[in-house]
């Protein structure tokens, strides 16, 4: 299953390809990227870039700001750091970009990769959205399950928590159905 700070990781490398940004702007795109929904404090997203730096896939660097023209002396402000994707950053990206798996589709890295879908490969996407598919296939029967075998049990707020829970699965995979068939005929239309 895909850690957290490895879904970052790879969500930080995802944004950087696209060219070089400071910390603040970095935040705005990840939140962009990964929803409203997951907060994304520099509390994780500092260590992450130090990671990044450590394992050579990304650079720093630091950006002299333009001095104010009324105190020169006295006004320079500190330097702003970017950061930039290398050449190690950018292969790295497009390996992990492009390998199906468990870590691919699980809660946490499936809206990731996700939203770095055009620099996926077409047979990569169709397994990936097969695989979370199946994922959600498998939570609706449980949840089908447990609603069956303790409705009696659960008082009527618990109750709607998982009808909501089973809703938004069925939801899911409708939507992912329609994923699923417009990638085939893609793909049916590439090989042609």
């Amino acid at each position: 299953m895909a850690k957290r700070h490895d879904v970052l990781e790879f969500a930080v490398l995802g944004v950087l390809s696209e060219g070089p940004l400071h910390g603040y702007e970095l935040r705005k795109r990840l939140a962009t990227v990964l929803g409203p929904f997951r907060a994304l404090s520099y509390g994780s997203l500092y260590p992450c870039l130090r990671r990044l730096q450590a394992k050579g896939l990304i650079d720093d660097v630091a950006l002299t700001p333009a001095l104010d023209s009324a105190a020169p002396a006295l006004s320079a402000r500190r330097a702003r750091v970017v950061y930039a994707i290398s050449a190690d950053g950018k292969e790295e990206f497009g390996t992990w970009a492009n390998q199906p798996g468990p870590e691919a589709w699980e809660d946490e890295g499936f809206a990731a990769h996700l939203a770095f879908f055009s620099r996926t490969e077409a047979r990569v996407r169709l397994r990936i959205l097969e695989g979370r598919k199946s994922r959600l296939e498998e939570r609706v029967d449980t949840l089908r399950e447990s609603l069956t075998r303790s409705r009696e049990r659960m008082d009527a707020y618990t109750l709607q928590l998982q009808q909501h829970g089973l809703d938004g699965a069925e939801r899911e995979v409708r939507w992912l159905n329609e994923l699923i068939t417009n990638e085939r005929t893609s793909l049916t239309k590439e090989q042609q």
